[in-house]
């Protein structure tokens, strides 16, 4: 089934988007990435080495692959902090795919700065970028999100790298009612059910990394959240049920056999 994601100008074949981070070594990222079916990691520039040449680049273990690089800002606590990084980003790179988050609450929950992703958006889209903004699951915000100029916007499905799953679908089902941009969960996952959840509600694709990076088997994990995703997306497309109180019999009630009491 062609079902091509497209934010912006960019068209991917996969609506599974993964990240970098937690892993023991560039190699083991490129091996999960590659199994995951993804064509989109996300990267933290300001923790991951993707601009300077004379390091280990991460860049080089994904030179020979249709895998995009989308840098990301995390640890950024202001929009200006965020601005200035995916510019100097772009001038080392030429990368203008990006993924905005700007974090209010940098001890407990990690939970993003509205207020400052939405500022960040606002300049950022004047500058020309593709902007993937993460935010809360807060339908109103994540229109304003979408009115700023980003392309497509990241509601979390619970705090960052808790693995708790999809905490509130109705707000998720909110978003994606309101939004003509895709909406791709994000923070939260925890095993492939989660990401198939987010698929199901109508999500237009799903953001892991911990729950990859930090399984038992991170290769065995990506290669099912590649199918999670896939059959969550496929069910979506199929149309589920209308859920019922009670029992709807699988056969027909009428014409049955009448069998004889000697």
């Amino acid at each position: 089934m062609s079902d091509i994601l497209k934010i912006g100008n960019v068209e991917l074949a996969s609506r599974l988007i993964v990240g970098s981070g937690k892993y023991p070594d560039f190699q083991t990222t490129r091996d999960a990435t590659i199994a995951s079916g993804s064509k989109l990691i996300t990267v933290a520039v300001r923790r991951v080495n993707i601009t300077n040449p004379k390091e280990e680049n991460l860049l080089d273990y994904f030179k020979d692959t249709d895998i995009k690089l989308l840098p990301n800002s995390a640890g950024c606590t202001t929009a200006e902090d965020a601005i200035t990084l995916f510019r100097m980003v772009r001038e080392a790179t030429g990368i203008d795919l990006i993924k905005l988050e700007v974090i209010g609450d940098t001890a407990k929950t990690l939970y993003p700065d509205v207020m400052e992703t939405l500022k960040a958006c606002e300049v950022l889209a004047r500058d020309g970028f593709t902007i993937m903004t993460y935010t809360n699951d807060d339908p109103i915000m994540a229109k304003r999100l979408e009115d700023a100029g980003s392309a497509a916007v990241m509601p979390l499905a619970a705090p960052i790298g808790s693995g708790l799953g999809v905490q509130n679908k109705y707000n998720v089902l909110f978003i994606k009612e309101a939004l003509k941009v895709p909406v791709i969960v994000d923070a939260g996952i925890g095993c492939a059910s989660d990401a198939s959840i987010a698929m199901e509600i109508g999500a237009d694709g799903v953001l892991t990394n911990t729950a990859i990076a930090g399984a038992r088997n991170p290769i065995l994990m990506a290669e099912a959240m590649k199918n999670a995703v896939i059959a969550g997306r496929q069910s979506f497309l199929a149309g589920r049920i209308a859920k019922k109180p009670f029992a709807t019999a699988s056969s027909p009630t009428e014409g049955l056999v009448e069998f004889s009491k000697k």
